[in-house]
This record gives structure tokens, sequence and C-alpha cells, in this order.
């Protein structure tokens, strides 16, 4: 499915964008579904009065056929490794962004957790990252409608993944916490900002090390996306005797090199 090059630029950029990983059609049944639990009117802006709506786990038909893509199938393998990532069908939490004057309060610079340590498993604010990404293979950006740039795009900082490998080793198995990388955010603030735009059906392949930030929605059209992490099946082993590395390992590894 990805090419050599954008295998090359998932390792160096930290994303890489499946254009067409599932249908329209998909997307807008899936849109169909997510607009009844938001409890808004898609033609009728009176309704859209927050400027985010978040909305649990959907594991309907529409959101299991686009996760199972044979095309995503395809690139978790070249990205991850074969058998190393566990499969999914339901596409995680939904924050949908509405036009609004108002700040989402949620578009601060970050990179999203993986595993819980000694947190409550819903306890999600203090869960934690390793340098081996424990918990999590891939972050992924599943655009469920259209997004321009004014459409309150994810915002992903180039290469940032790579910086943050050398940041979590000190930290050892057991991690820190997201929010006490916030030095190290800022940090990253002279990388080149990329803006997650595309088709609805188009999906984002990120690098859990990726950060990213949310923005205020600008536009005219209620953005949907999903946003679920694709699960490792054992952390990321960085000395494999073998050097059967994955793009994935190879990008920790040169961030720590």
């Amino acid at each position: 499915m990805l090419t050599d090059a954008e295998v090359t630029a998932f390792v160096a950029d930290g994303f890489v964008r499946v254009d067409g990983a599932f249908s329209a059609e998909t997307a807008a049944e899936g849109r169909e579904i997510l607009w009844r639990a938001t409890g808004c009117g898609p033609d009728d802006p009176s309704t859209w009065t927050k400027p985010v709506v978040r909305l649990w786990d959907h594991a309907d038909e529409p959101f299991a056929r686009a996760v199972t893509a044979p095309a995503l199938l395809e690139a978790f393998d070249q990205l991850v490794g074969p058998g190393r990532w566990l499969p999914r069908n339901s596409l995680g939490s939904w924050p949908i962004r509405f036009p609004s004057p108002e700040p989402p309060g949620d578009d601060g610079w970050h990179v999203d957790a993986s595993f819980p340590g000694d947190a409550a498993i819903d306890d999600y604010a203090r869960w934690r990252v390793n340098v081996h990404s424990k918990g999590r293979a891939l972050l992924m950006l599943f655009l469920f409608s259209d997004v321009g740039p004014d459409d309150a795009p994810t915002r992903v900082r180039v290469g940032s993944h790579r910086r943050l490998a050398p940041i979590l080793r000190p930290f050892g198995e057991q991690g820190t916490g997201m929010f006490d990388l916030l030095d190290f955010y800022a940090s990253t603030a002279d990388l080149p900002e990329v803006a997650a735009t595309g088709h609805a059906g188009d999906v984002y392949l990120c690098h859990p090390f990726l950060v990213h930030a949310a923005q205020a929605h600008r536009g005219r059209t209620p953005r949907f996306m999903a946003q679920p992490p694709l699960l490792l099946r054992e952390p990321c082993v960085l000395d494999r005797p073998d050097g059967a590395y994955s793009p994935l390992e190879q990008a920790i590894r040169q961030g720590l090199a």
C-alpha cells in the first residue's frame, strides 16, 4: 500500500496520509450516525451551540468497515510490523468540532499517552508514555468529513516525534505523564507545522510521539474526525538482534541516536 518514499517520510516526518483509505459513502453513513448522537441538526446551525461535542466510542458498521479497510491493514503491517499490532473494529471517542467564536479549550500542543501506569483506567489525564511506546503503535486521524484549512484540522509539528525519544529515555519503563512534558512541547515551536487537511475517507497514520494540537473551527461545516490509537501487542523493541526494526521503531532509534 505505502510506497518506499511514504514509509521513509513516516520515519522522518512522523506521519503519512492514506488517501481514500475508505469510501466517501462509508464516511457519509458514519456522519448520519454521529449527527444523531450529537443531538444537533445538520441543517440547523442554531443547534450548534458548542465549539466541541465529544462522543464516546462507536463500533457501528460504517466505523468497523473504515478501520478494517484493506489499505489500512496493509499499511499497519508496513509501519508497525506484521503481528505486532492489535486489530480493532471501532474508532474510539469523537471530538466533533463546530464553527464557533468560542475557544475550544482543548487546543494545547501534546502527545497522546498510551498506558495507565498506576492511574485508574479512566483517569486518562494521568496516563503515561515511555520510550518504548508501551501500548500505542500509531495515532490515527480518520477524516469522516472534508477538512479544509478553516475546518479545525489537527496541527502537527513535523519531526517532533524524533525529538521526544531522548527526552523519554531517562524515565525508563515507568515513563512520564503527558502533562509533565509541557516544556518539551514548547521546545518544538521551531519545527514546521502542517495541518491535517483532506477529504472524507482519508486517514493520517502518525507516529505516537508526534506533537500535535487541535484548533478553533473558522469554517462553515462541522468537522467529523476520529483519532483512535492503533494498539501494540508488545512495547517497541529497540535492540533487536536480527535488526528487523519496524519504521515505528526506526524513528525512535534515530531520535535516540
